[in-house]
């Protein structure tokens, strides 16, 4: 990268961009500025999409959503739930069709068990967005995370 410049990037939005489940939409970071933007996938201008690309230095796509390491941190935030009653509850909404959304509502029950499950994913994805930031060169103060 030819040079580094001081820019303000909002640890919030970037958090929401690593969130995005929608598998319709791309988020990107401005190096420039600092912004973080979302467009539709199938967006139609092509002045935008050639600007992106020609520019890929400064335009930087926010990866999708894994959900693969989600399924991972769901089984080991499950292991260490110490309530059995709740964890065979828990166990078995996993192995469901649409596991976060059921677990979600048994979850609700059980806030220390919630706030512990949302810490474990808030914790995840800081790590995964410090490690993309990184491989980008991109350099956050100490005191956004």
């Amino acid at each position: 990268m030819g040079f580094m410049r001081d820019v303000e990037i909002i640890w919030e939005d970037l958090l929401d961009a690593f969130q995005n489940e929608d598998l319709e939409t791309m988020y990107f970071l401005d190096r420039e500025t600092g912004e973080i933007f979302s467009v539709p996938i199938d967006y139609e201008d092509d002045e935008f999409w050639e600007e992106l690309e020609l520019d890929d230095e400064r335009y930087l796509k926010i990866p999708d959503f894994d959900y693969g390491q989600e399924g991972s941190l769901l089984g080991e935030f499950v292991k260490g739930v110490a309530n059995s009653q709740l964890k065979s509850l828990l166990e078995r909404s996993l192995t469901g069709k649409y596991p976060h959304g059921r677990l979600d509502e048994i979850l609700s029950f059980y806030p220390e068990e919630e706030d512990r499950l949302h810490a474990l994913k808030e914790e995840l994805i800081a790590g995964r967005i410090r490690n993309w930031l990184e491989m980008n060169d991109i350099f956050l103060s100490e005191n956004l995370m």
